[in-house]
Formats: C-alpha cells, structure tokens, sequence
C-alpha cells in the first residue's frame, strides 16, 4: 500500500472524478461521491490567485469533510509563486494532497504557460513540480498530464519519469493531444506505456464511458485507478455502475425516470441554497442541465427548455411534464 495515498493497494482501484472546470464544484463532487466516486479533485484553481490571496479565488478551494480524500489542483507556470500557493491552500483548507495541472488545453491557460503549455518545456515542468513538493511536505503531491503537445510530439512516458523523479507520486493521463482537445480518440495505447515507464501509480483518463469499458482499459493497461469526467456529467452514477461490474461482471442499469429527476431537482435545489439567490443559481445550471438531458426522452425539447429556466418551480413543471407521459404509459 502506498502510505501518503492510501487509496491505492494491491487489491483497491480507485475511481476518481475528474477534475472539471464550471461542473467540478462542491455539490457535484459530493453528488458524485455519494454514487461511488472514491478520489475528488476540486476544479483547477490558479496558483497567481492563490499567491495573490484573491478571494474569489479562494472560494475554489472550499470542500466539506465528507469529500475526503480530495486534492486542489492548481495551475501555473512559475515555480515560485506555484510553491507559495501550495503552501497557502494547505494551511487555509488542508486538503489530502495537491493536484498538478500539466494538461488543461485552453488557450487562456496555456498562454500564461500553465496546463499543457509546460508539456513542450520539460524543465519548467520540473521545476515547478520540485518546488511544490518541497513546499508542502510531507503532504502528498499528484499531477495530471495529456499523452503530449500534438501528434508529432507526444512525450508522456517522459514526462511521467521526470514528475516521478521530482517527488510526484501518481500521475493521471488523458489518453489525447493538446491539440486534440476533446476531439478524436483517446490513446490508451500511449497511457499503457506510462504505466510501463514509471514505478508510481498511474490514473487513466479518456472515453471511460461504462464498467466494460473501465475493466477493458485497465486489463490492457495495467493502470492503478481510473478518472472519469465527461460520462459522469450526464451520468453521476457512472461510478457505482462501474464498481457493480468489477464486483459481479454484470451492468447496473441506470436510474429511472423519475430517479433521474429526482437528482437533477436536488442538484438545483442545492444550487440554491449554495448561492443565497434562486435566479443567479439556476441560470448558473443551465449548462450542467443540458448535460443531464443527455439520453432522456425528447431530449431536443428538453434542452429548449433548459435555455430559459429561472426558477426551482420552472424545473418542477418541466420535470412533471416530461415524467407524466411516461408514467401514463405504465
């Protein structure tokens, strides 16, 4: 067993949920985790915030007990200022571990040389995570990479050695380029030979979309966990269903309607108490709606309507009326 991240063990594979930008937040990843998800990770928060001591930046960082284990990941391209923002997260929130983004691809991030931007200067990336290890020991620290850059310079096994060597002690990789994006395949074949390149635990990410799929990845791969993020934003459950078929070998069918319903008028309902202001939180949710409406019947008109929702009564009357003829038709 590794001592400073219990999670991971000889007979454990831990799910983690990944850590996303706008979805991530406290009452998602407490959603999350009441259905299985073992390992959070709060939303990317910037180290110049952080370094700053910018109160809207802070509000990042919060989390309730019952989230543990959580990290904070941050983002950044100085090493210093990295350092000194590790050094303040632990002593305002003491998370279980800091998080190291080396792969977010958007560009307001990689151009002030954070996320992905630092898989094309090794050095950099190295230097920053030294100092954030130094800074925060004995606390653990972990990062989370892209396979590379692009196509024609794809490094992760090299970066995953140069993380290790610097005190990192699990790295999790999404199976695709910077330049891809979200687009295109991910490449387990790249994340098989991270794992093959490095004695830390690796965390694979990319296109786990079920429990066969999961079981397939890691049986071709070897990795020591697995982070789901865009299955579990229309599909919260997802980890629990996973976990079913490690267990049994057979799938968890989802929820039913009114199951589903029922999470997606909590989801707002917390929302709500969360922001002390009903129109400003619903309108906030709009998005995390849409993804939800994902595979549900008559899911165009759905969405239609999610575009205008303002109110907790309005969700109510959109869920009786898109539950009722189902229901009918029992």
């Amino acid at each position: 067993m590794n001592s400073k991240l219990p999670w991971f063990s000889p007979s454990s594979f831990p799910l983690y949920l990944a850590p996303m930008a706008g979805v991530s937040d406290k009452i998602f990843r407490q959603l999350c985790k009441e259905r299985g998800a073992d390992v959070l990770v709060t939303e990317f928060v910037s180290s110049e915030g952080v370094f700053r001591r910018n109160e809207r930046t802070r509000e990042y960082l919060d989390f309730d007990e019952c989230e543990r284990p959580i990290g904070v990941q941050l983002f950044g391209g100085n090493a210093e200022h990295m350092a000194e923002a590790a050094k303040h997260v632990v002593d305002w929130v003491r998370p279980d571990f800091i998080d190291l983004n080396f792969g977010c691809p958007v560009n307001k991030v990689v151009a002030k040389n954070g996320g992905s931007a630092l898989l094309k200067d090794c050095p950099t990336l190295a230097a920053v995570a030294q100092a954030v290890v130094r800074a925060v020991a004995p606390l653990p620290v972990t990062a989370k990479i892209r396979i590379g850059w692009d196509t024609d310079s794809i490094n992760a096994p090299r970066v995953a050695r140069i993380l290790e060597d610097t005190g990192i002690l699990a790295v999790a990789v999404h199976g695709r380029t910077r330049d891809q994006g979200y687009s295109g395949a991910a490449d387990w074949g790249v994340i098989g030979e991270v794992v093959e390149a490095v004695s830390i635990p690796v965390v694979g990410n990319g296109d786990l979309t079920s429990g066969p799929v999961v079981a397939k990845r890691r049986a071709e791969t070897g990795i020591s966990g697995a982070m789901i993020g865009r299955a579990a934003m229309s599909s919260p459950w997802i980890f629990s269903q996973v976990k079913h078929y490690f267990l049994t070998g057979e799938h968890l069918v989802s929820p039913g309607l009114a199951e589903k319903w029922a999470l997606i008028q909590r989801h707002c309902q917390l929302a709500v108490q969360e922001w002390g202001c009903e129109d400003q939180a619903i309108r906030s949710m709009r998005a995390r709606l849409m993804a939800y409406s994902k595979g549900f019947p008559n899911s165009k008109m759905l969405r239609e309507k999610f575009q205008h929702v303002a109110t907790l009564a309005q969700i109510d009357e959109i869920a009786w009326q898109h539950m009722a003829p189902q229901e009918a038709a029992i």
